[in-house]
């Protein structure tokens, strides 16, 4: 294959995925009705939510599910598939149905993400690239999400396409810091698929062109005098840096009335050097010059350089974020959680671990978000089985799971379904929003989480508990030993 053509995705699976399809088939399986759940067991960095990001893009997925006569000559060659099996993935297409918790929503370990429900093969067949999607772009939204909130308001630019693991990693990462909070990135390529605002002015490598570091302030300012922030830390920032972007922003800015205009710092103590150069500034009549910092940051460092006085409007932040470099993995899974009978009946299945946190919760599943109508504030989640509702005119009383005697009662809320259906019968019938309004949407449902729960460290524990009819059925199931 050519590296340059475009790659079909469907492809883009374990090896296992299909050799189980090829058994599935032989099996005289493929038509069963399976249900899988995408979830994950722990928030990076120890937090107390994560952000859930990706959806977009397994739609599209999902809707170019298929192989090509290519796909199927190179499986052909493995020697390893019926020829029965073959056949079948020429007409492949996704048939089931997909609910999912839309983009932007904070979400919390062991409860359903992802619901896929779809005979066998193919619900084995997109396991791996809904997981791969879900990991990637959730770790991303929720690092920048923790990143922004450290900011205290002020803008932050995602930074790092040269650092991230690959090309989509740069790509689909601008996207999930976007979801996040960010407000742009660097990756001009995001900016022409996604619409995340793309922005940038000079790297070092501009400053030493120049024979002096004025003359090249003094030539950007003059070819980009509406963009002109200026990058002061190449020599000495305070010596020369910051005295050599006031004397251009007077003799080519000021004398065309233009006084939107900034400064970037990337290295050195940003603490002091912002405190400084803000003080230089206003002294020269630059109080408009906004002071941009970038250098290694994270959510941490902003928040400590932040309560150390530096002088910052702006970060941009570059391998931390789009990394996750604290905590890269994320975790997600994906679940066999229940099959149907021929006659619609819906069997739940449990996988059982010696490791507690491994074992799976059965059967087809809703998710509820409990709120208080008084502040607004989430304070649950409510996992149940999928015909469950909950009444809202009575009083709820949600338990623990691990813990069955904490036990707390609710008597004024409201509810809501987090989960929503994507795909009918194969058929896409989610209104997508677009990017601007996930990120805005991500913004109010973070707004309705208590600020212990958003703590950095030893963040409050928020619940996501079980129906009693749910409970029961995965006790009865872990008691008999069998799935």
């Amino acid at each position: 294959m050519n590296v340059t053509d475009q790659l079909n995705m469907t492809m883009l699976c374990d090896f296992y995925e299909l050799t189980m399809g090829n058994g599935y088939f032989e099996a005289g399986l493929q038509d069963r009705i399976t249900y899988f759940d995408v979830f994950f067991r722990e928030v990076p960095d120890h937090g107390g939510y994560a952000v859930c990001a990706g959806l977009d893009r397994i739609i599209e997925y999902i809707l170019d599910l298929h192989f090509s006569e290519e796909d199927i000559a190179y499986l052909r060659s493995k020697q390893l598939f019926s020829e029965r099996f073959l056949e079948y993935l020429r007409n492949f297409k996704f048939t089931g149905d997909i609910w999912a918790i839309p983009e932007g929503t904070p979400i919390f370990p062991h409860e359903p993400v992802i619901t896929v429900r779809a005979p066998a093969i193919q619900a084995q067949l997109v396991e791996t690239f809904l997981l791969l999607t879900f990991n990637h772009q959730s770790l991303v939204a929720t690092k920048a999400n923790r990143i922004t909130r450290a900011a205290e308001g002020r803008t932050v630019l995602e930074f790092g396409s040269r650092r991230a693991q690959g090309t989509d990693a740069a790509i689909s990462g601008a996207r999930a810091a976007y979801i996040g909070g960010c407000a742009g990135t660097a990756c001009t390529i995001s900016d022409q698929l996604f619409g995340v605002p793309a922005g940038g002015t000079m790297a070092h490598a501009w400053v030493q062109m120049f024979d002096s570091e004025y003359e090249a302030f003094k030539t950007y300012c003059e070819v980009f005098p509406t963009n002109a922030t200026l990058l002061v830390d190449t020599y000495n920032t305070l010596k020369s840096g910051v005295p050599n972007a006031i004397r251009a922003f007077n003799e080519v800015l000021k004398p065309k009335g233009i006084t939107k205009c900034g400064i970037r710092l990337d290295s050195g103590d940003i603490a002091y050097l912002t405190r400084e150069a803000r003080r230089m500034l206003d002294a020269a009549g630059w109080q408009s010059c906004k002071i941009s910092a970038s250098n290694s940051l994270d959510e941490y460092i902003i928040q400590d350089i932040l309560r150390q006085g530096a002088c910052v409007d702006l970060f941009g932040v570059g391998e931390r974020m789009i990394t996750g470099k604290s905590d890269p993995v994320f975790g997600g899974v994906y679940k066999l959680a229940a099959v149907e009978t021929a006659d619609g009946t819906i069997v739940p299945k449990i996988k059982i671990s010696e490791n507690v946190g491994k074992i799976t919760t059965p059967h087809f599943k809703k998710v509820y978000r409990i709120f208080d109508k008084a502040t607004g504030k989430a304070e649950a989640d409510y996992i149940t089985l999928w015909n469950e509702t909950v009444d809202e005119s009575k009083p709820l009383e949600l338990f623990d799971p691990e813990a069955t005697w904490k036990r707390r009662v609710y008597t004024d809320f409201t509810v809501k379904a987090l989960q929503v259906r994507i795909f009918d019968h194969g058929e896409l019938v989610y209104n997508r929003p677009t990017l601007p309004e996930i990120q805005q949407y991500c913004r109010e449902q973070v707004d309705t989480l208590w600020d212990e729960v958003k703590r950095f460290e030893n963040p409050h524990n928020y619940y996501v508990d079980l129906s009693q009819k749910l409970w029961d059925i995965k006790q009865d199931l872990l008691h008999k030993g069998v799935n």
